[in-house]
């Protein structure tokens, strides 16, 4: 048996993940998925649409532009997510990639600076993204399409607690909707998906219907609280991001998660042994 002093955490892989807001007359809505109960993270539960990032996802040495236009992450932004421009720049890229290839939603715009309204014209090159046969940026470059980090903003950091054998270190973004597109639920790696109130997903926590990570609770109390999308972008701009430690299992924040989710308890548990 290792004893807790010789314990050598993973180290967290570098994730990125979207909340995709639209507006209706219901109030502001968010895109959720339930995992598959295959999946060897999170499997049975509700998330956003996301994952890890690809070596691909950097950019080369030295290339500071893309289609001729300024490089698309500067250094203001860079900072915001508390990395390097290259990390940056991975993130923003894994971000909009695993949006496409999990909701058919393509956070970009053309060349000539309009975003993107019809994603359907690129679902072939989808699929090929998924099987990791085409580099995004192969993709955008033979497409003439840009990546645009004004398209999402940067919102929380979250990083896998030290005791869990699977550890992400996971930057979640806010994005609006783009009008005329239309996000599917066509993804192997989710069995339901769809638009709900935020309001609406954790009432359906609270009755035990789904189930929830901590931070994407946390993160639907965040936006739960604005009427629009406008003004949870705003909030986007102004505010720094949530950054949490890997300990953010004992913060009293969560007390709320845990005195409803008591079948998740064992994290706590698991966290406080290892203190």
């Amino acid at each position: 048996m290792v004893s807790q002093d010789q314990f050598t955490p993973a180290a967290p892989k570098l994730a990125a993940t979207v909340l995709l807001l639209r507006d209706t007359d219901r109030g502001i809505e968010v895109y959720v998925q339930e995992r598959v109960a295959s999946m060897r993270f999170a499997a049975n539960m509700t998330v956003f649409p996301g994952g890890g990032v690809d070596p691909r996802d950097f950019p080369a040495q030295g290339q500071t532009r893309q289609a001729g236009r300024e490089a698309i992450v500067d250094g203001a932004y860079a900072a915001k997510l508390g990395t390097d421009v290259r990390t940056a720049h991975a993130l923003v890229c894994a971000a909009v990639r695993e949006t496409f290839e999990e909701t058919g939603t393509l956070l970009a715009r053309h060349i000539g600076g309009s975003i993107v309204e019809d994603s359907s014209r690129y679902h072939a090159q989808r699929g090929q993204l998924e099987a990791c046969e085409l580099a995004f940026s192969e993709f955008l470059s033979a497409e003439e399409l840009i990546l645009d980090p004004s398209l999402i903003r940067p919102w929380a950091n979250w990083v896998t607690p030290k005791t869990q054998p699977i550890r992400y270190d996971t930057h979640f973004f806010l994005a609006a909707h783009p009008p005329g597109q239309v996000a599917d639920g066509n993804t192997s790696e989710a069995s339901s998906t769809g638009w709900f109130r935020p309001s609406s997903i954790l009432d359906g926590w609270r009755r035990e219907v789904i189930g929830l990570m901590p931070p994407t609770w946390a993160e639907l109390k965040r936006v739960e609280q604005f009427a629009t999308v406008r003004q949870a972008l705003d909030a986007a701009n102004a505010e720094p991001i949530r950054r949490t430690s890997s300990d953010f299992l004992e913060q009293p924040f969560m007390d709320e998660y845990f005195a409803v989710a008591t079948h998740m308890g064992h994290l706590r548990r698991t966290s406080r042994d290892d203190h």
